[in-house]
């Protein structure tokens, strides 16, 4: 009898440790009193990308002192282990061995661009480890594998959302394309004119131009928009060329709208725009008029805690790390149940809206939003939740 009891209580014990949902938190990475460590990298000093990368340290820092604040994750203290990618994919390879080769790091959230990003995925899926990327938008970065998580929308889907909103909002007739030459402005240019001719629309492109990224003179290209008629600048550039498009159409007093991309949500486009912004609209996953309890209590910390105005960017990275926490909550440090988790997501909330669910390549479905620039503040102009536009696996 004795021994039935031993044999009862063995196997009680292992299957107490190994559930995910026990709540015990201490899951295979340590005691009760050990913190939880969650890695984290951005191109904090990488001068085209400074903005971007302060934006995500700053969500990563605010989104683990307050849930250390709050008692933590089942009573452990998380820690914040980050680094410093230097928007260079060998920097970002060299930390993502070590983050994959440390048995302490319970999860990884990539606070950086599609290019580190989508060098570091492969190796923290080999070694097993879950990574969730906060606004990286290549597909590659989830073609990883299945340990590989993204909160933002694919290239293409964005090209897509602009294309319908040019359409059937701002009713456009005569489009110019003014692009940064990358990956990220090539492909959202494509999901732009494919989902034209999907939804048969009247828009006829007037003027198109790829700008390298070194490049910051926009006279050029927006002068020969203007002279062929365009009235709307499709303008698919980050922050900083995308503010240099709105000042000299400010500049040469030109009745033009542009609409932008997630690239141009930044407090650093208003910051150099100036009074120029104004008017510009954008594709983004961030709403700052959402009347969700979290998004302004977000806006509100991260205002309070650094007197600026957050961004889509450190919005998104906030948003990868409640995914983490919550699966961290719910698992433990065990990876495959984290895994399982995260992919069987569904309305979760989050600081970016609704997520609706994770496709089964991990790629996040939710609605895009629309914002305009009024007064020098990015505000509410329409959002798209049309199920074909927003799922990435159309694209």
């Amino acid at each position: 009898m004795k021994k039935l009891l031993v044999t009862l209580l063995s196997v009680a014990m292992v299957l107490a440790m190994t559930a995910c949902g026990s709540g015990s938190g201490s899951g295979d990475g340590g005691s009760s009193e050990d913190p939880i460590k969650i890695g984290f990298f951005a191109p904090v000093s990488a001068p085209a990308a400074s903005a971007d990368g302060t934006s995500a340290l700053n969500s990563a820092k605010l989104a683990v002192e307050l849930c250390n604040a709050n008692g933590g994750i089942n009573g452990r203290q998380v820690e914040l282990v980050d680094f410093d990618d230097k928007l260079d994919t060998k920097e970002a390879a060299n930390i993502a061995e070590n983050l994959a080769s440390d048995d302490s790091i319970a999860a990884v959230v990539s606070g950086s661009y599609s290019g580190p990003t989508k060098v570091a995925a492969p190796i923290f899926q080999d070694a097993g480890k879950l990574m969730v990327s906060a606004y990286a938008v290549h597909p590659d970065v989830v073609n990883a594998g299945d340990l590989i998580f993204s909160q933002s929308f694919p290239q293409k889907l964005q090209g897509a959302a602009a294309a319908y909103y040019a359409t059937n909002e701002l009713k456009a007739k005569k489009v110019a394309i003014i692009s940064v030459d990358l990956d990220f402005g090539s492909a959202q240019v494509e999901g732009f004119k494919e989902e034209l001719k999907k939804i048969n629309s009247p828009i006829e492109i007037v003027y198109e131009q790829a700008i390298d990224i070194s490049d910051n003179d926009m006279s050029s290209p927006v002068t020969a928009a203007a002279a062929a008629g365009a009235d709307l600048i499709y303008s698919v550039n980050y922050y900083e060329q995308a503010a240099q498009v709105l000042r000299e159409v400010g500049q040469k007093k030109l009745d033009i709208p542009v609409l932008g991309c997630e690239g141009a949500d930044s407090f650093e486009l208003l910051n150099i725009a100036g009074e120029y912004a104004d008017g510009l609209y954008i594709t983004t996953n961030m709403n700052r008029d959402d009347e969700n309890e979290q998004t302004q209590e977000y806006i509100k910390n991260y205002v309070e805690k650094y007197d600026i105005q957050p961004d889509m960017v450190g919005a998104s990275v906030y948003d990868a790390f409640q995914v983490v926490f919550a699966a961290l909550e719910e698992c433990g440090e065990d990876t495959a149940a984290m895994q399982k988790y995260i992919a069987g997501l569904e309305n979760f909330n989050t600081v970016t809206g609704e997520l609706i669910r994770y496709n089964d390549d991990g790629s996040a479905v939710k609605p895009v939003q629309i914002q305009l620039v009024t007064n020098g503040e990015y505000h509410y102009a329409g959002v798209i939740d049309d199920p074909e536009i927003i799922d990435p696996a159309n694209y």
